[in-house]
C-alpha cells in the first residue's frame, strides 16, 4: 500500500475556534497571584500589561473561543499547514512504527510562533495601542511579533537574550527587516536591565532578565502593552490550531497517535500539538502519551518544583503555580534558546502534576544528532528546539522496533533551522558540549522559592 507522504486541508477546512483546555481539565490551576498582596490576580490587574483580547482569554473556561475573521485571514497565508508521513525516518530507523510530523516550519516566520503572535497583535490593535515590547530567546517570536505589529502599524522593541542576540545575528536582521527595535538584554536601556548588568557583569543573559526589561518598559511607556510568546495560558490557547487541524488530517490518514511529543520551553508549542487530542484522554479516557521534550539544561518538568514562582527574573510579574527551576535560575548558553526558560505554564504544570504528561531531557549532542538524521531522511533542517521533540520521537520509534508494535508517534516540528546554521557549524567543528545542571544549583535556586 502506498503511503501518503502529507496531508494538506483546504482553506475552507481551516479550524474556526481556539480550544481553551481548562473546561475539561479535571484539577483547575491555582491562580495566579498578585506579587505585592499575594492575592489572586484579577482580569482588570492583568490588563495593564496585557491587552484586554488577552486578558479576557487569559481568564476564560469556556471550551471553544472563536477565531477572529481577520486573524482567519492572516492565518490563510500559511494555513493550514501540512501533516506529512515521515517515511524516510521511518526507513532510516527501520521501525514498525509510523511516525507523523506537523510542519509548523512553513510559516513567513519560519515557526509555530507566528499563530499567536497574529491574535495578539490584533487585539492590541483594536484597543488602540500602539506600541508593543516583548522578549524573544532564540528570536522567532521575536520575529512573528515583529511582522504581526507592522501589519497593524504597531511599533515593536524586542528584548533579545543576549546569548542569542549574539549567536543568531541573522535572527537579529530578521526583525529589523520586519520593522521592530532589538536590544540585547540584559541591556542599558532599563533600570532592571542595567541592575542585572552591575548585579551578573558577565551574564549570557536569559528569557526571565528579558522579560523583567520588557515588563518594565511596557509599564513606563504611554499607549504601550507586553505581549509574551509562551507560558500563559491565551498563548496555549492561540496554539491548538495546531492539534485541530492534525486531528483532521490524522483522521484523513486513518490512523491516531498513541504518542504526541512536542520540544519544551515554556509550553506554546507543546500545548498547541498536544492539548486538542488530550482533550480525548480527559473526556473520553482514552490513553495517549504526551511526552514533553526539554533540554537537559534546563529540565523544570523532569528536575524542577512544583510552585508558586515569578515568570520573570527581577519578580515583578504575576506569581505563577508552575514547574520551575527558580525564577534566578541561568540556564546554560546552549544553542536552542526558545527552550531556556526557568518555568512551565498553569495549565502545563496542572497536567504533569496529574500525571497526563510526562517530561523528559534531552542532551545538546542527542538533540543535534537527531536532527541531522532527520534532515537527511526528511530533508528538512529542524530548529534546534525541534531537535529535542525529534530526538524523543526516535527513541521511541526505536523502542517500538524492539518490542515489535506499531505505534503511531506525531510530533510537531516547530520550526526550520536555516538561520541556525552556525549552531550547526559548531556541531560538526566538536564544539558543542552537554550541559547537564548540577542538582545542587537547581536546589539553591527552588529552595529560594519558600521565601515566597
Amino acid at each position: 500500500m502506498k503511503v501518503t507522504k502529507k496531508i494538506v486541508l483546504e482553506e475552507h477546512d481551516m479550524p474556526t475556534r481556539w480550544y481553551n483546555i481548562v473546561a475539561d481539565m479535571p484539577n483547575k490551576p491555582l491562580p495566579m497571584l498578585n506579587p505585592t498582596t499575594k492575592q489572586p490576580t484579577t482580569k482588570e490587574e492583568f490588563e495593564v500589561l496585557f491587552s484586554k483580547g488577552a486578558a479576557e482569554q487569559e481568564f476564560s473556561t469556556e471550551r471553544w473561543i472563536d477565531i477572529p475573521d481577520e486573524v482567519r485571514d492572516l492565518y490563510r497565508i500559511y494555513r493550514p499547514t501540512p501533516l506529512v508521513r515521515a517515511s524516510g525516518l521511518e526507513k532510516a530507523l527501520d521501525t514498525p512504527a509510523k511516525i507523523y510530523f506537523k510542519n509548523e516550519s512553513v510559516s513567513p516566520v519560519g515557526s509555530h510562533k507566528l499563530n499567536s503572535a497574529i491574535p495578539q497583535a490584533y487585539y492590541n490593535k483594536i484597543q488602540g495601542i500602539k506600541h508593543l515590547t516583548t522578549e524573544t530567546g532564540a528570536g522567532q517570536w521575536g520575529s512573528a511579533l515583529s511582522i504581526a505589529s507592522k501589519h497593524f502599524g504597531l511599533d515593536l522593541t524586542v528584548f533579545m537574550v543576549k546569548v542569542s542576540y549574539e549567536q543568531k545575528p541573522y535572527r537579529k536582521s530578521v526583525m529589523h527587516t520586519y520593522g521592530a527595535t532589538v536590544i540585547p538584554s540584559p541591556s542599558m536601556t532599563t533600570g532592571i536591565g542595567r541592575q542585572f548588568n552591575q548585579d551578573y557583569p558577565n551574564t549570557a543573559g536569559s528569557l526571565g532578565m528579558a522579560i523583567s526589561e520588557a515588563v518594565e518598559q511596557a509599564l513606563n511607556q504611554p499607549d504601550t502593552r507586553y505581549a509574551l510568546g509562551s507560558t500563559m495560558s491565551h498563548v496555549c490557547l492561540h496554539q491548538t490550531i495546531i492539534g485541530e487541524e492534525a486531528r483532521k488530517q490524522m483522521e484523513i490518514a486513518g490512523d491516531y497517535p498513541d504518542i504526541v511529543i512536542g520540544c519544551f520551553g515554556g509550553g506554546s508549542n507543546f500545548a498547541g500539538i498536544s492539548f486538542p487530542f488530550m482533550r480525548d484522554n480527559l473526556v473520553n479516557g482514552a490513553k495517549t502519551r504526551f511526552i514533553a521534550a526539554e533540554p537537559a539544561s534546563c529540565p523544570k518538568l523532569t528536575r524542577g518544583q512544583y510552585a508558586y514562582d515569578f515568570g520573570d527574573a527581577q519578580g515583578v510579574t504575576p506569581l505563577i503555580p508552575m514547574y520551575t527551576l527558580g525564577h534566578g535560575f541561568q540556564p546554560a548558553a546552549i544553542h536552542a534558546g526558545g527552550l531556556r526558560y526557568h518555568g512551565a505554564g498553569s495549565y502545563v504544570s496542572q497536567l504533569a502534576h496529574d500525571g497526563y504528561i510526562e517530561g523528559r531531557d534531552v542532551n545538546q549532542l542527542d538533540a543535534f544528532k537527531a536532527g541531522i538524521l532527520f534532515s537527511q531522511a526528511e530533508g528538512i533542517i529542524p530548529a534546534p528546539e525541534s531537535t529535542h521533540a525529534i530526538c524523543v520521537a526516535i527513541q521511541e520509534a526505536l523502542k517500538a522496533k524492539e518490542e515489535g508494535t506499531e505505534k503511531v508517534i506525531l510530533f510537531n516540528l516547530s520550526g526550520h533551522g536555516l538561520i541556525d546554521m552556525a549552531s550547526y557549524d559548531r556541531y560538526f567543528a566538536g564544539d558543542l558540549n552537554n550541559y547537564i545542571v548540577p542538582q545542587e544549583l537547581i536546589d539553591e535556586n527552588v529552595n529560594d522559592l519558600m521565601k515566597l
